[in-house]
């Protein structure tokens, strides 16, 4: 069961038939660590390979595709062969210089298939916020779109500890995506999540939770909803992902959470469908 904010809804009902994400020239797409493994921590191959598909096609209907993916700490305690993710900062640094290699082979690997180019771009916070810097990375993003190559982004997990230590950082990069589409002038921002969207309450304990399918104003009763962290493979939640829509809806852009466990249902969303939770952007 889903529905729309009734308050929300009767001030800005006007806006619902909007068709951003069929109209969307430049997407944004977060990809989380529990997307992207399995319980075990090991790669989901599958999933992967269906993703990199999708997104090959949706950037083949003319559409300019950044991919944001987290994942680089579990692919390498994945490929140490670790029995879990580390505990200190260091060994968290190290699994993840390894893991972002092998992520980058993979994705390197798939989207070749469909002749596609990938570019990598690791970030921190310290350069987004200085001027300058910020500038050349809105330069460099601008020209790899213009080559038409793919920037897969991350946090620069082996230099900034931020991240890994602290979840309200990039938040498992959910604040990061929003703040590259931001950088990006994107027209929409997907997260991939391991839930459907944003409930009334936990679906994890209440199985009669309601999906909310639009949310208009991020006010204090969308922040209330929002839980803890999520799953124990990645650092994020809920509330790092009203953070991403807050930064992202101010900047108007549309954001959408949905499930990244069916990654065939990007279609929907850039086809117009409701999938998820639609979050619309400020009016000025």
């Amino acid at each position: 069961m889903s529905f729309i904010l009734k308050e929300q809804y009767a001030v800005v009902k006007g806006r619902v038939g909007l068709n951003a994400f069929v109209n969307a020239k430049r997407v944004v797409v977060k990809v989380g660590t529990s997307t992207l493994t399995h319980e075990s921590g090991q790669i989901n191959i599958r999933r992967i390979e269906k993703l990199v598909k999708v997104l090959a096609d949706i950037k083949n209907s003319g559409k300019e595709v950044i991919l944001v993916s987290s994942g680089a700490i579990a692919v390498g305690v994945g490929k140490l062969h670790l029995q879990k993710k580390p505990s200190d900062i260091p060994a968290k640094q190290a699994a993840a210089a390894i893991g972002q290699c092998e992520l980058m082979y993979i994705y390197d690997k798939l989207f070749a298939e469909y002749n596609h180019v990938v570019s990598q771009v690791l970030l921190t916070r310290d350069v987004v916020e200085e001027e300058k810097r910020k500038q050349n990375v809105i330069n460099t993003f601008e020209k790899l779109l213009e080559f038409g190559s793919i920037p897969i982004v991350n946090e620069n997990d082996t230099i900034a500890i931020e991240e890994i230590e602290y979840v309200d950082k990039f938040g498992d990069n959910d604040t990061l995506s929003a703040i590259v589409a931001v950088l990006c002038k994107a027209d929409a921002l997907v997260i991939l999540s391991d839930i459907d969207g944003l409930y009334d309450c936990d679906p994890r304990q209440n199985p009669t939770a309601c999906l909310i399918q639009k949310v208009y104003t991020i006010d204090e009763k969308i922040v209330s909803l929002a839980g803890g962290a999520g799953s124990t493979r990645g650092t994020g939640g809920m509330v790092t992902k009203i953070h991403a829509a807050q930064i992202a809806c101010e900047a108007g852009i549309h954001m959408v959470i949905m499930n990244g466990a069916e990654p065939l249902k990007l279609y929907k969303v850039f086809d117009g469908e409701e999938i998820g939770t639609h979050f619309y952007p400020v009016c000025k």
